[in-house]
C-alpha cells in the first residue's frame, strides 16, 4: 500500500514551504498563525472532509500578511491575478512564469 500524499497539487507545498519560511523569519508566531488557521478552518463555509484545507491556509496566509501589514490583500490579489493570466497564456508542458502574463507592464 502506498502512503497518501500531503499535498495533491504543488501550490499546496509552495504555500506550506511559504507559511513555514515567514515563521521561521519571525513575520509571526507559530500560536498567531495557528489560531488565523483555525479560524478559517472554522468558517461555517469549509467542507466538512477538509478537502479545501490548504485553500484555507491560502486565505489564512493572506489575512495574516495582510493584517501584519507584509501584504495588502489587494496587492496580493494582483499578483495572484498575473499568475493566473501567465498560467493561461502559457503553452502547456512550459513552466509558468510571470513573464508570460499578457496584462504585465513592460
Amino acid at each position: 500500500m502506498q502512503p497518501e500524499r500531503p499535498f495533491t497539487e504543488p501550490w499546496q507545498a509552495q504555500v506550506f514551504a511559504m507559511t513555514v519560511h515567514l515563521h521561521d523569519q519571525k513575520v509571526f508566531t507559530w500560536p498567531e498563525w495557528a489560531a488565523c488557521l483555525s479560524a478559517e478552518l472554522h468558517r461555517p463555509d469549509a467542507a466538512e472532509d477538509g478537502s479545501d484545507y490548504y485553500d484555507h491556509w491560502a486565505v489564512a496566509l493572506e489575512r495574516l500578511l495582510a493584517t501584519k501589514s507584509i501584504a495588502a490583500s489587494e496587492t496580493i490579489d494582483d499578483v495572484a491575478d498575473a499568475w493566473t493570466r501567465a498560467a493561461n497564456a502559457t503553452p502547456h508542458g512550459q513552466p509558468i512564469e510571470l513573464i508570460n502574463d499578457p496584462g504585465r507592464s513592460a
